[in-house]
């Protein structure tokens, strides 16, 4: 019976309909339990006492203090690592020198490594009984429990992301049009910003999207260094569990709502970016 219905024209494509349709469906299903309920979840549990509690949240002094502290963070962190990803990028894609594997290497360790234990190398170096503790306390300098340590925290679990959208298109992209440049008598600035950047704009943009949703979005790092003083070095994350535990459930999904409203549209400027990028090639 088998044997004869699958000797019937059509079976291969009926059966490869059906396996479409199952692999979809078990695709939908687990976006609408890991994604899509847990997003209706925020806004519904935000909203629950009405738009004008929902409001008053953001009317508060703590809570405007750490959504200022996160987006100050943020424009202090990407800045920084695209140029660095961009300097990194460069030297690995277009020069040969000892040691290259090992700086690869780096790059992607804070990847590898916990941001939690990132968290504590900084205190460890810069807290009070830390290596430069001593020193930093009798000049009068903060940084960690302060702006400069979540900023550090959070530029170095930030900082592959620009490097590694930018090495492997470096390397496939090749030399062969900046040689040409530098034959026809361009400099080296020149050529970077005529030849090289124009061909990589797209995948800069697109690392410097996910860059900035990692700083808004961190929590390990910044909550080991921040020291959690209200109204002072709270991020927006951070703001969300002292809420949470305070059992202030529609603040605390407010914020949340609002971190989640921050990343629809950085996967919507991602999505648009991609699309940009995949016509142009």
């Amino acid at each position: 019976m088998l044997a004869e219905l699958r000797s019937r024209p059509g079976y291969d494509s009926l059966l490869g309909t059906l396996m479409r349709w199952l692999l979809i469906g078990i695709s939908l299903t687990f976006l609408a339990a890991l994604l899509i309920a847990p997003l209706i979840t925020v806004f519904a549990t935000a909203l629950a006492k009405g738009i004008h509690a929902y409001l008053a949240v953001f009317d508060d002094p703590d809570t405007l203090s750490a959504i200022k502290l996160t987006l100050i963070t943020a424009a202090v962190v990407v800045p920084a690592n695209t140029v660095f990803g961009l300097s990194a990028a460069w030297c690995i894609a277009k020069f040969e020198f000892k040691g290259k594997s090992f700086f690869t290497t780096l790059i992607d360790l804070p990847m590898a490594v916990s941001p939690v234990i990132a968290g504590l190398v900084y205190v460890l170096l810069f807290g009070l009984q830390g290596w430069f503790g001593p020193w930093l306390q009798d000049h009068n300098i903060s940084i960690i429990f302060a702006l400069p340590g979540i900023i550090l925290a959070t530029m170095f679990v930030t900082l592959p992301y620009v490097a590694r959208e930018l090495i492997p298109l470096m390397q496939q992209l090749g030399n062969d049009e900046e040689e040409a440049a530098i034959t026809l008598g361009a400099g080296g600035w020149l050529t970077f910003f005529r030849v090289t950047l124009p061909k990589v704009r797209w995948g800069l943009i697109y690392g410097i999207i996910l860059c900035n949703a990692r700083a808004m979005g961190e929590f390990g790092a910044v909550s080991v260094v921040s020291g959690h003083i209200r109204g002072l070095t709270n991020t927006m994350p951070l703001h969300v569990e002292i809420l949470y535990r305070e059992y202030n459930t529609v603040g605390a999904f407010a914020v949340a709502s609002l971190l989640t409203l921050l990343a629809v549209v950085t996967l919507v400027i991602k999505t648009l970016v991609e699309r940009r990028g995949y016509k142009r090639r």
